[in-house]
């Protein structure tokens, strides 16, 4: 299967090209999205190692406590990887991660990392490609900086707060759709349950990746028309994501629609919807009651 990319963008491309500097844009924001995808970059290929002894039968698999799900030894040595590389570079810097023991430090920090060392990870251990890195600064509960990596597809996302989102270094838009009926949404299929729309379920075409990062990113590069969880979200599935969506021009928000604010306590998102203006629009007057409209 060819990977999935934006009109324009060169089908055999495997690394990013050259970020390229908007004027305007916050420097400082520049300056981590290009740190984001550095680290990144060395992120995917101590995953890809770690895959090929998957392969071979020697990768550890476990399972955390309390039903959470899988871990392999590839999440953490990535996990170990990039708190080296990101916390040395910007020390000053709060840090939240899926693999990392929580704490109340970050609450504090003016900025935080928020890392997913392996977002997909039962795609990572099924062999398949669509698992990702997904990297975001914050500042001030907003997303200033992005990165999501997928390091088997050979795809790199990324985007800067004011600077616009990429793909393998060529911009971003999403499919500018204008009506809900027929949209193509990425979802798990309990998201349209009808329990959960109350103003009634949206004629709309649901299709699935495994990777919440790797869904909302194909929204943003107009593969997709949008992407929906109604499920509370950790901030390390969505942070990324959210601001290369929301620089692609797509509405982001919570299920309920209002605008997400990251590094909270407990460290969760309402959900999540992420479409073009008007095909969010009409996503919402599905979770409204028809009263509340």
């Amino acid at each position: 299967m060819a990977p999935e990319r934006p009109a324009g963008a060169e089908a055999g491309a495997t690394t990013p090209d050259e970020p390229k500097t908007v004027i305007g844009a916050d420097a400082d924001a520049l300056a981590d999205r290009d740190l984001l995808l550095a680290s990144g970059a060395e992120a995917g290929g101590i995953a890809l190692d770690h895959a090929r002894r998957l392969k071979a039968g020697t990768l550890r698999v476990t399972e955390k406590p309390g039903g959470q799900g899988p871990v392999t030894e590839a999440d953490l040595a990535v996990d170990a990887h990039l708190t080296q590389v990101l916390r040395a570079a910007r020390p000053g810097y709060g840090w939240l991660s899926e693999e990392t023991a929580d704490g109340p430090d970050r609450l504090r920090a003016d900025r935080v990392f928020i890392v997913d060392p392996i977002d997909g990870t039962r795609a990572f251990i099924a062999g398949e490609r669509g698992w990702a890195v997904a990297l975001a600064v914050v500042t001030g509960g907003r997303v200033t900086a992005a990165a999501v990596v997928l390091p088997a597809r050979g795809e790199t996302y990324a985007a800067a707060l004011g600077a616009g989102a990429t793909l393998d270094g060529v911009p971003l838009a999403g499919s500018g759709r204008k009506m809900v009926e027929g949209a193509r949404i990425l979802a798990a299929r309990p998201t349209f349950a009808a329990e959960h729309w109350p103003g009634g379920v949206p004629a709309i075409k649901r299709e699935f990746r495994p990777s919440l990062a790797w869904r909302i990113c194909l929204a943003a590069s107009g593969r997709f028309d949008g992407m929906a969880t109604i499920r509370p979200c950790w901030e390390w599935d969505v942070a990324a994501g959210a601001l290369i969506a929301a620089e692609a021009g797509l509405t982001v928000s919570d299920a309920d629609g209002a605008e997400p604010v990251f590094n909270r306590a407990p460290p969760r998102t309402a959900g999540m919807l992420v479409a073009p203006p008007k095909v969010h629009r009409g996503l919402m007057a599905g979770r409204q009651a028809a009263a509340a409209r």
